[in-house]
């Protein structure tokens, strides 16, 4: 059967067999594909109901993918625009902020690997840890180097 045949429940699946979704963000994606008599939120509720759509699961893949590249701010910004709830998005706030420094270290260290030499270098190396959504108070200790937290 071709994508373009499948019904709203296997076009769903198809795409939760990729990768877990959101159920907002399934949604938009399927919203399109909607034909007359069919209930949208019927499907999601069922896939849901069937454990097919979990808003915890799809937390903790957001945050096991993107957690070793980018900072807290950055990851909690991806799930909000994700359409996941504001209960969960505080709960991965959590989680995420216990680890933040030494993420960001890891990150520092796989893209300079060296302290700053100049001003300049040092404002280049404060920017690129922020624009990863590392807080400017993470970015100057991993900058100022040791082990103080």
């Amino acid at each position: 059967m071709s994508f373009s045949k499948l019904s709203l429940k296997g076009r769903a699946l198809r795409y939760l067999a990729q990768r877990e979704h959101s159920r907002a963000e399934l949604q938009g994606k399927l919203a399109p594909h909607v034909e007359e008599g069919e209930d949208l939120g019927a499907i999601l509720d069922e896939l849901e109901a069937k454990g097919f759509i979990s808003a915890e699961r799809f937390v903790d893949s957001v945050i096991h993918t993107k957690a070793a590249r980018y900072g807290t701010s950055r990851v909690l910004q991806e799930l909000r625009h994700k359409g996941v709830d504001a209960e969960l998005i505080a709960d991965a706030r959590e989680r995420l902020r216990s680890t933040e420094l030494q993420r960001a270290r890891e990150v520092w260290q796989r893209r300079f690997g060296t302290p700053p030499d100049s001003p300049q270098e040092r404002a280049r190396q404060m920017r690129f840890l922020a624009s990863r959504g590392f807080g400017g108070d993470v970015v100057r200790k991993v900058l100022r180097g040791g082990d103080g937290d």
